[in-house]
């Protein structure tokens, strides 16, 4: 008798509810394990955690802030993700809308009326994570290049020339030598809604709307989702997959840009060390653990920068080495992860003995093989 992983058919809604919901309840207490180990109580580690993220309007507008580019690069990568493509490039892809935000808000006030800065800026930082992830995209599609090696490491060219700009030409001679740009005028700001929260929440709450239409209600969604099933099916009936892969990678680019112009014009206000600290990686754990639902992945989003600034408090209520909050982090990332494994393939008991189903296509392989 031996125990195997069968893909489900198909996943049914309780399945979808009830892993996610389990593989919290067990990284929580493998995270309480690790916290008895270091002589802490687990109860009053998590309760510092939850009172540090979410116990007063101060907390939740500093986890909104983490929470934003969470949301925008998670919906972002979920589309490419869909059909398959497996874009690592959401950092690089934010990156450079950043830098493009930049060059509005400092360079074309001289010639765009002031009400149309915002909007320029908006709309060239998501046009410049388009084009960045399209690179990546057209060498897929029609050169047959690895686009997990392709995007990841156009990551480094847009972090590093991002760097070079601030360091370099577009330093503020009035920076008293601290490396970033000079201030955005207020133009280029987003709104703030409390503390430093800011008006870029209603992009990701819109974006997720229109994805969830675009999905599930029009043809393009249907070609996303057939070709990520079954890329065979997809080219026999018709699907022109270079293109779609293209078209899907600009889309999820262009949120990636977007989350980048919400960091530079809503956070910052400049451009500066820290737009690139690891948010268009943490999207790729964000799209799997709602499993590419987008509105799933705003709320894993939310609670993962709850899980981000609880982290930091433990530290410093708890006198934890700094270590320790990233270490707790991933002890609870990693059951949970790894329990999305189920909600897609289920075990099966083989007995010794029984003859396994096979199927038509199988049967019929067999037969030209012989």
């Amino acid at each position: 008798m031996k125990i195997v992983f069968e893909k489900r058919q198909e996943v049914s809604r309780t399945i979808r509810v009830l892993v996610p919901v389990f593989s919290l309840l067990f990284a929580l207490v493998f995270g309480a394990i690790l916290l008895l180990m270091s002589g802490v109580n687990p109860g009053t580690a998590y309760a510092a955690m939850a009172e540090g993220a979410f116990g007063d309007p101060q907390s939740l507008a500093e986890t909104l802030v983490k929470a934003i580019p969470l949301m925008l690069t998670g919906l972002g990568v979920s589309i490419a993700f869909r059909m398959l493509f497996w874009n690592i490039g959401a950092e690089g892809q934010l990156a450079m809308g950043g830098l493009a935000a930049t060059g509005v808000a400092l360079y074309a006030t001289d010639y765009l009326p002031g009400w149309s800065i915002l909007p320029a800026a908006v709309l060239l930082g998501m046009l410049a994570g388009a084009l960045w992830a399209a690179i990546p995209a057209l060498l897929r599609a029609y050169l047959q290049v690895n686009e997990t090696i392709t995007t990841l490491m156009m990551n480094y060219v847009a972090i590093l020339l991002v760097s070079h700009v601030y360091h370099g030409p577009w330093r503020d001679p009035d920076g008293y030598g601290f490396p970033g740009t000079a201030r955005f005028p207020e133009v280029a700001w987003l709104p703030r809604i409390y503390g430093r929260a800011h008006a870029g929440v209603f992009f990701a709450i819109i974006a997720a709307a229109i994805l969830w239409f675009v999905l599930q209600r029009t043809k393009w969604g249907f070609e996303l989702r057939i070709t990520g099933e079954n890329p065979k099916a997809a080219r026999y009936i018709g699907i022109d997959i270079p293109k779609l892969i293209v078209v899907a990678m600009m889309v999820s680019g262009g949120l990636c840009g977007l989350a980048g112009v919400c960091e530079v014009a809503g956070v910052m206000r400049r451009l500066q060390q820290g737009l690139t600290v690891g948010y268009g990686y943490t999207a790729i754990i964000v799209a799997w653990m709602s499993q590419l639902n987008p509105w799933g992945v705003l709320i894993i989003a939310f609670l993962l920068a709850g899980l981000l600034v609880g982290g930091d408090q433990i530290q410093m209520a708890m006198g934890l080495p700094a270590a320790m909050g990233l270490v707790l982090q991933g002890a609870l990332l990693f059951p949970m992860l790894g329990g999305s494994l189920f909600a897609e393939y289920k075990l099966r008991v083989v007995r010794p003995g029984r003859q396994q189903a096979v199927f038509p296509e199988e049967s019929l392989a067999k037969e030209s093989e012989s």
